[in-house]
Order: C-alpha cells, then sequence, then structure tokens
C-alpha cells in the first residue's frame, strides 16, 4: 500500500495524465481544419486523426489491465508516460497523413497503459469514504484538459502552428512519468498461480478492430463484413472467458453485478451519445461561421469549464447520495443539450450555441464521476485494476462509435469531398442528422443509469 506521505504524488501523476489526453483531443480538434490543409485531407480521412487514436487504445486496454494487474500497475504506469511523450514528440515531425496517423496509433497505445492503470492506483491509495472526493479531483483535471484545450489549441494553431500542441503533450509525458520515482515501491497483490490468457487477447483484440473499422467503413459491403465477423469473434472470446480459470475479464461481473454491468453500459452510451459534438461543432465554427480558430476555442472551452468546476462536487456528492441519481440526472441534461444542438443551422445564435454547450458540460459533470465511483465501488481490491481498463474501455468504444456514427453520416452526405464553406450546407445537415441520433441515444442511457441500483447501502453486487 502507498504511505499517506506519498499519496499526494498519486494524485498528481495521475491528474497530469488524465489532463494529458483531454488536451491533446480538445486541442487537436480545434487544430483539425490546419491539419487537413496540411496534408490535404477529406472529411472522412481527417475524421481517422481522432478514430485511430481511439481505436488503439480501446484495443489494448484490457489486456494491459490484466497484465497491469499481474506485473504492477506503477510499472505499466511509467511506461505509458514515457510512450506517449515520445510518440508526441514524433507527432511534431510527421512529413505525411499516413506517418500522422500511424503515431496516433502509438499515442492510443501507450494512452491505454495509463488509462488502465490510473484509477486504479488512486483507488488502492485512498480509502473508501475519500474515494469520491479523489476520483472527482482526477476527473477535474480531464475536464480542465478540454477545458485549455480548446482556447490555448487555437492561439497555439494561429501563432505556432499545429505541430507545437503535441511539443507540449510530450512535456506533460515526460512529468508525469518523472513523478512515479517519488512514488512508493507498490505492493503487489499475490497471483496464486494466475497467468496471462494471450490467445483470449488476440481474439478479443480482433473482434474489437472488426468491429469498431467495420463500423467506420459502413454502408460498403466490406464493413458490413467486418462487423458480422467482429460480432462473431467476440461471442467465441466471451465462451472461452467463461470456460476459464483466469480469464482476461470475468464476464460474469457484467450479469452478477448489476451495478458494474449497467454502470460500464451507461459509460458506453453517454460517450457514444457526447464524444463527437466538439468534432462537429470545430467544423461547424470554423466551416460555417468563419470563425477563426482563437475564436472556435473560446466558444468551445464553455462545456468543459463547467465540467471542472462541477465535477469535484460530483465527485464528492456521490459519497452521500446514490451515484445513479447524480448520473442520471446528468445523462439527461446531457441529453437536453444535444436536443438543442440538433436544431442548428447557418444561422443560429452563438449566444444560443453556448447555451446548449453550457447544459452539456453541467451533465457531463454530473454523470462522470458518480459513475466512476459506482463501478470501482461494487468490485473487490484485486479487480480494481481490470475493472478500471473495462470502464476506460467502454468509454473508449463509445468514443469510437460516437465518431463513426459521424463518420457513417459523412460518408453519406459529403462523400469525400473536401470541407469548405462552398459545401457548408451538407456539413450542417450531417450534424443535425448526428446530433438528433446522440440525443435519442442519451436518452436511452438515462434509462440505463438508473437501473444500475444501489451501491451506498451494501448491495452493489444486486
Amino acid at each position: 500500500m502507498i504511505r499517506k506521505i506519498k499519496l499526494p504524488v498519486v494524485l498528481v501523476a495521475t491528474s497530469i495524465s488524465s489532463f494529458t489526453t483531454p488536451f491533446l483531443g480538445s486541442s487537436v480538434n480545434v487544430a483539425l481544419p490546419a491539419i487537413a490543409s496540411d496534408f490535404s485531407m477529406s472529411a472522412l480521412g481527417l475524421s481517422w486523426v481522432a478514430s485511430s487514436f481511439i481505436m488503439a487504445a480501446a484495443i489494448m486496454l484490457l489486456p494491459l489491465g490484466r497484465l497491469a494487474d499481474l506485473h504492477g500497475r506503477k510499472r505499466f504506469f511509467f511506461w505509458g508516460s514515457i510512450i506517449v511523450g515520445v510518440s508526441s514528440l514524433a507527432c511534431n515531425f510527421a512529413p505525411n497523413e499516413a506517418v500522422f496517423i500511424a503515431l496516433r496509433v502509438v499515442q492510443g497505445a501507450g494512452s491505454a497503459m495509463i488509462f488502465s492503470t490510473g484509477t486504479a492506483m488512486l483507488i488502492s491509495a485512498y480509502p473508501p469514504h475519500r474515494r469520491g472526493m479523489v476520483l472527482g479531483i482526477n476527473v477535474a483535471a480531464v475536464y480542465v484538459g478540454l477545458t485549455v484545450g480548446p482556447f490555448i489549441g487555437g492561439m497555439i494553431v494561429e501563432h505556432l502552428g499545429w505541430r507545437a500542441i503535441f511539443e507540449i503533450n510530450a512535456l506533460l509525458g515526460a512529468a508525469a512519468a518523472g513523478l512515479c520515482f517519488f512514488m512508493d515501491r507498490e505492493k503487489q497483490m499475490p497471483q496464486n498461480g494466475e497467468y496471462f490468457d494471450l490467445p483470449g487477447s488476440f481474439l478479443y483484440a480482433l473482434a474489437l478492430f472488426s468491429v469498431m473499422y467495420g463500423f467506420s467503413t459502413l454502408p460498403r459491403l466490406t464493413g458490413a463484413v467486418l462487423v458480422a465477423c467482429g460480432v462473431v469473434c467476440f461471442f467465441f472470446f466471451v465462451r472461452r472467458q467463461l470456460g476459464m480459470d483466469f480469464p482476461l475479464i470475468d464476464v460474469r461481473l457484467f450479469s452478477d453485478n448489476r451495478v458494474f454491468g449497467m454502470s460500464n453500459l451507461a459509460t458506453l452510451i453517454h460517450y457514444c451519445a457526447t464524444f463527437a459534438v466538439t468534432f462537429l461543432m470545430s467544423l461547424y465554427l470554423q466551416h460555417v461561421k468563419l470563425l477563426s480558430p482563437s475564436h472556435t476555442g473560446f466558444i468551445l472551452v464553455m462545456a468543459p469549464v463547467l465540467q471542472a468546476l462541477f465535477s469535484p462536487f460530483a465527485g464528492w456528492l456521490s459519497d452521500h447520495r446514490e451515484p445513479r441519481i447524480i448520473a442520471s440526472t446528468g445523462m439527461a441534461l446531457s441529453a437536453a443539450g444535444l436536443t438543442g444542438l440538433a436544431f442548428i443551422s447557418a444561422s443560429t445564435h452563438i449566444g444560443l450555441i453556448l447555451l446548449w454547450l453550457a447544459m452539456l458540460g453541467v451533465g457531463f459533470a454530473l454523470f462522470s464521476s458518480p459513475n466512476v465511483n459506482a463501478v470501482m465501488s461494487s468490485v473487490e481490491t484485486k479487480l480494481y485494476g481490470i475493472a478500471s481498463a473495462t470502464l476506460a474501455t467502454m468509454r473508449l468504444v463509445g468514443q469510437m462509435l460516437s465518431m463513426g456514427i459521424a463518420m457513417l453520416i459523412f460518408s453519406c452526405v459529403i462523400g469525400d469531398q473536401p470541407l469548405g464553406h462552398d459545401n457548408s450546407d451538407l456539413l450542417v445537415l450531417s450534424a443535425k442528422i448526428i446530433l438528433s441520433i446522440m440525443a435519442v441515444t442519451c436518452v436511452a442511457g438515462v434509462f440505463a443509469s438508473l437501473a444500475r441500483g444501489r451501491v451506498h447501502d451494501g448491495r452493489a453486487a444486486s
């Protein structure tokens, strides 16, 4: 166990890592038109700037979470921070689209090592009555990254160029790795003959890749075939895990532990419904409203500012009130914000857009921290790593599905046309369709969130 004097170091290190990825993602979203211009990318090609990172991270999260449980979470956290830092620095020198996207894949792999360990390290270091507050601080770091990312990213793009964004990310990765040297040596959990399921990991990776990549290539026939193959692979993966003494993930957690299962489902739905909003709004504000990157970043900052402000309070509240009530209220607010955005047009007033983004920000804050608290409070200590990895996987799969929906609609409405003001009417139409789908999805998520059951009365697994 980590000594009390070391607790702030763990919190700072994990908070830096929690800040880094959303900072990079939100700042890159603002930089998308500049990246597209440098590499001559279409709307579909541009979507892979985000999707390649998410896919790599999602595929590797569960296997790496299992390995971290067996061989040391701090070790994986350290090397993940190093990989993120080095690959970010390399992105600064990417000569073309292919190399840039390949480096984003490497970034995703490094981030998976961080995602699968950070939350587990925090949970292990702090007692149950302080977890909600600490998780709230950690989630606030995520939203601070989302907050400053669009604004700083917009300023960097205008004055230094989009590549400089990755230099900042490299420094943050180095800082998180350096703090690992100030942590106590990690006490290893007894393995009791446990082993890593390598064949199951490959089957899982194949299933997830087929579904996620296939979904992104719909409505082409190859996309449908890949999705079908992925579903079949996933079926055999579940069968294999049910018959193993030491599975990659105990799939019975989803059926036997209602809080764990429904909270993860709520995570998947919420991120599927909300992740592509920033991507869409960045394109809308710059190509339809003809705003500069810095002005775009200033508007997009609205949601993450409120997320950062409300997250610690939401985390604290979930220590004293049922997480499902708080999280479900947040999901409902997110659905209301998405519904408002679904009615945007070329003439929509910026003030109205800010209002809808504000609702999304408060809704996301109320959902996230209580939801994480519910998941981690529903499992035993030895399962913290895999629980953290599962939750992060749901988040990333949701993000990939969100981008997949956007890519599908872009493919049907815009095709391979380069984005610009000349086809802004098609961009608005695509955004309205995408946001309408996401609003309906988020409404369904409210019911999934409410169905998770109670946490604080000791019936977490009922």
